[in-house]
């Protein structure tokens, strides 16, 4: 068990270096979660995001239909294990985001765009961007326990468990949210 430990960390440690050399967001993207200031709509993005690299690596997360528009670009490139590192940095940064607004809930941007409804208010946006997480964290969970056991490559073993391990945390934080 001790090595298997180590060896976890050996593989962490160099899907880090890997995920240093590329950034996880097309230019397109960057774009989009630029201007998706408010949470529920950057975790929409998000989570958008991860759906895109799962349907290019041909992985069956039973995404909901989405129309997608010229805005987002072509579809993400890379190898596989660029494709999940993605992946695993687009849901850490979806946790990230939530972390941050739920320790500072007063930096929250308001939608003022219509200027005849009131704005979501903390309260309203902050559990119901929670469950949207959650919703796709469930959805994803699955298909990446079923990728662990197919590959054997102990790289991408290394970065589909910490996948697993960000989508536990999310399920996890969802009990908490009422």
């Amino acid at each position: 068990m001790k090595y298997a430990h180590i060896i976890l960390v050996l593989l962490c440690c160099s899907a880090a270096a890997l995920s240093q050399s590329r950034d996880y967001a097309t230019n397109s993207e960057d774009e989009i979660i630029r201007e998706a200031q408010q949470i529920d709509l950057r975790i929409d993005a998000l989570t958008h995001m991860a759906d895109r690299r799962f349907a290019v690596l041909k992985i069956d997360v039973a995404a909901p239909a989405k129309k997608e528009n010229d805005a987002w670009g072509p579809l993400p490139e890379g190898t596989r294990l660029q494709l999940l590192d993605d992946i695993r940095r687009i849901v850490q940064k979806a946790i990230d985001d939530i972390d941050n607004l739920a320790e500072r809930p007063q930096s929250m941007q308001l939608d003022t765009t219509h200027p005849n409804q009131k704005p979501k208010t903390y309260q309203e946006l902050f559990p119901s961007s929670v469950k949207k997480l959650g919703a796709a964290a469930k959805r994803w969970e699955p298909a990446l326990k079923i990728e662990a056991m197919k590959t054997k490559d102990p790289v991408e073993q290394g970065m589909i468990a910490n996948t697993i391990d960000l989508c536990d945390q999310i399920i996890e934080a969802l009990a908490k949210v009422k």
